[in-house]
């Protein structure tokens, strides 16, 4: 009988959580950078830096290359992960953290629905009743936008957030069939460095050198998001995406606990209904059974 080299199963899930935490703490920093610096140059700076950081563990490693292949992949989830990044931290400038998360919980539907398109999956009962229990929570959050005394920009940032989240969802798709053709500094590397190059075509419009006190912060991010971003890809890469989706719910807990000790932001009862709706449709559509494993088929 041969032997399973595959870790046990507690062991992945471990490294999620630890990159899910790792990603929230750098949402703050990065909420801080953006209302100083605007979303722009944070994304732009942060990204620079990771791009030196992982090219010269890159380098030092003498990592080949990779082939056109695997770069397809890398250029098609750069060029998603720069969009969902800038929609992301343009939006969190004005709504609260816990709340994007929140909304940005909506991924995991959506991502039902891409697979459907991308993979000719079939959408059955199950998830399409979840996608009607996830609406329904986003509902409650943007009607808690409405009612209340917010910003001018908080209807902009909660759609901003929604458009991150459809990205995000094509995200999650890309991300374990890349876990699968490339190690996790390849991913960060490239992933960094296509983001870089994005966000550098704008650098003479939009670029301005960041003040000196902001320089730790973004080295900060830029460490926090590699670190992360290795720890998910090492993850995805040795167990399912539906197995390690739910760690991302995670991300609620330490956004609501870092949003009120970094920016005071209150989590209102309308957030954690609207955010236990979108949960519930999640997990409800995570237990219906699949017949294609999203990273195994789509063709790029």
């Amino acid at each position: 009988m041969p032997v399973s080299t595959r870790p046990p199963i507690a062991l992945p899930f471990g490294a999620a959580s630890f990159g899910i935490a790792s990603f929230s703490i750098m949402d703050v920093v990065m909420k801080s950078l953006s209302i100083h610096l605007g979303a722009y140059n944070a994304c732009l700076w942060r990204s620079v830096a990771s791009t030196v950081m992982m090219g010269l563990i890159f380098v030092v490693q003498r990592r080949r290359w990779p082939v056109w292949s695997t770069m397809k992949i890398h250029l098609l989830r750069g060029s998603c992960s720069a969009g969902m990044m800038f929609l992301f931290f343009w939006g969190l400038v004005y709504v609260p953290l816990a709340e994007a998360i929140a909304l940005s919980f909506i991924a995991p539907l959506i991502t039902l629905y891409l697979a459907a398109v991308l993979l000719k999956e079939q959408i059955g009962p199950r998830a399409i009743a979840a996608t009607v229990i996830g609406f329904i929570g986003v509902i409650v959050i943007v009607l808690g936008r409405i009612g209340g005394h917010h910003g001018p920009n908080s209807g902009l940032g909660v759609l901003a957030i929604l458009a991150s989240a459809v990205l995000y969802a094509f995200n999650l798709i890309l991300q374990r069939q890349q876990a699968q053709v490339a190690a996790p500094i390849e991913v960060a590397l490239f992933n960094a460095a296509i983001v870089t190059i994005i966000f550098a075509s704008g650098a003479l419009w939009f670029a301005h050198v960041p003040p000196a006190p902001q320089l730790p912060s973004i080295l900060g991010a830029a460490i926090l998001a590699s670190v992360s971003l290795l720890a998910l890809s090492w993850a995805y890469a040795r167990a399912e995406a539906k197995v390690l989706i739910p760690v991302e719910y995670t991300a609620f807990i330490w956004a609501a606990i870092f949003g009120y000790l970094a920016f005071n932001e209150a989590v209102t009862l309308r957030t954690l209904i609207g955010a236990a709706f979108i949960i519930i449709g999640c997990i409800f559509a995570a237990l219906q059974e699949r017949h294609h494993e999203p990273s195994a088929e789509l063709g790029l």
